[in-house]
């Protein structure tokens, strides 16, 4: 007969809780049972720390209303079990303790930890993942002001003066706006007017965005001090029309850019889709082409792009380092390698195009992005 863990011991249970680190094994191990919940403390680096903050919804008017700014943990959770044997099943988006949109939700009763996911034809429903594994990606800011949420977000902790402040930079409509700790105020960045803004992401303690020109066909990224706001454009400045994404991995280790380039004819054809990925070079501020991202997978899409390390994931899962997988894409997708041989003769091999390997199946993009990666 399998024991039944609910029914440990009291100072058992706490010398568990004493050696478990992962903050994960802490919410699979609050849903065994009710003693197990209360003995686990739901885990602080999974709380989803708001600030209050001055409302932009009026801009450049000042408001007394209040807008609210998130932090979000990320995370990539894969079923331990998916039917077919053939392909893994796997869940990008938020995690936190209530049941909201777009994340994964620890709910009280039945004791579980589940994801509410929403499949094309279907009501929405909550799947137990308490069998599943669950890998970190980091995390993504959002503010909601006026009834809307904005992610073209990004938080900074700055120190000085021995002060800790934070600054706040906001995509918002065809402006970049700012705001400090110490004034509570939002303003216009330098004075900067811009139709598009797609990405903005923290790297080592400054900012980096991506602008669309009036066009809409060019994009240019650019580097922002946090104490001066002064944008500094980062080379090469070569209009080239593609859509760029910019990808930091780790702690601040590497600042990536992926630019997707798109083949016209009478038709959009997401088949002959190229890229190109650069690293920042920080002190110079040129991004240096590459072929080679070890084992790291960058998933690109609605939750922002974030990077996962493919040694975390188990051999024959579908899915391998040195790759992307664009996450927003038609229903079905393909990773991108680099050098693959599309037997097309106008295709060069010395850029990332679908490998055809392993095919994907974007299940749905909201609220958590859902998808099957067949191996």
């Amino acid at each position: 007969m399998m024991p039944d863990w609910s029914r440990l011991p009291e100072e058992l249970l706490h010398i568990i809780s004493e050696n478990v680190e992962d903050c994960f094994d802490i919410v699979h191990a609050r849903s065994v049972s009710n003693s197990w919940r209360s003995t686990f403390s739901f885990p602080c680096t999974l709380r989803r720390p708001s600030y209050s903050l001055p409302s932009f919804a009026n801009f450049p008017s000042e408001s007394k209303d209040l807008c609210t700014l998130e932090k979000i943990p990320l995370f990539l959770f894969r079923v331990q079990t998916p039917p077919p044997a053939s392909a893994s099943e796997y869940f990008l988006g938020g995690i936190g303790r209530d049941e909201s949109d777009d994340q994964m939700t620890e709910l009280p009763s039945p004791l579980q930890c589940s994801v509410k996911v929403k499949i094309p034809g279907s009501d929405p429903t909550l799947m137990n993942m308490r069998d599943g594994q669950v890998f970190p990606l980091g995390h993504q800011y959002r503010i909601s002001c006026d009834s809307k949420d904005y992610r073209t977000v990004a938080f900074l902790q700055l120190h000085k003066e021995g002060r800790e402040e934070f600054i706040v930079l906001l995509g918002f409509g065809r402006f970049f706006l700012a705001l400090r700790s110490s004034e509570m105020k939002w303003k216009l960045v330098m004075g900067f007017r811009t139709p598009s803004s797609d990405d903005i992401v923290t790297f080592r303690s400054r900012f980096y965005v991506t602008v669309r020109d009036t066009s809409m066909t060019m994009m240019y990224t650019f580097r922002i001090d946090p104490f001066s706001l002064r944008m500094t454009p980062l080379m090469p400045m070569k209009p080239v029309g593609s859509l760029k994404y910019l990808v930091p991995c780790g702690n601040d280790d590497e600042l990536f850019m992926v630019e997707k380039f798109l083949c016209f004819s009478n038709v959009l054809d997401f088949c002959r889709l190229t890229c190109k990925v650069s690293r920042l070079q920080e002190e110079t501020g040129i991004w240096v082409e590459v072929s080679d991202l070890g084992d790291r997978v960058l998933f690109i899409g609605r939750f922002g792009n974030v990077s996962c390390s493919a040694k975390e994931l188990p051999d024959g899962c579908g899915v391998s380092g040195n790759s992307i997988l664009f996450t927003d894409e038609l229903d079905r997708t393909y990773v991108c390698k680099y050098g693959v041989d599309t037997g097309r003769e106008e295709d060069h091999l010395n850029r990332w195009s679908f490998s055809g390997e392993n095919r994907v199946t974007i299940l749905s993009t909201s609220p958590v992005v859902s998808f099957r990666v067949e191996h």
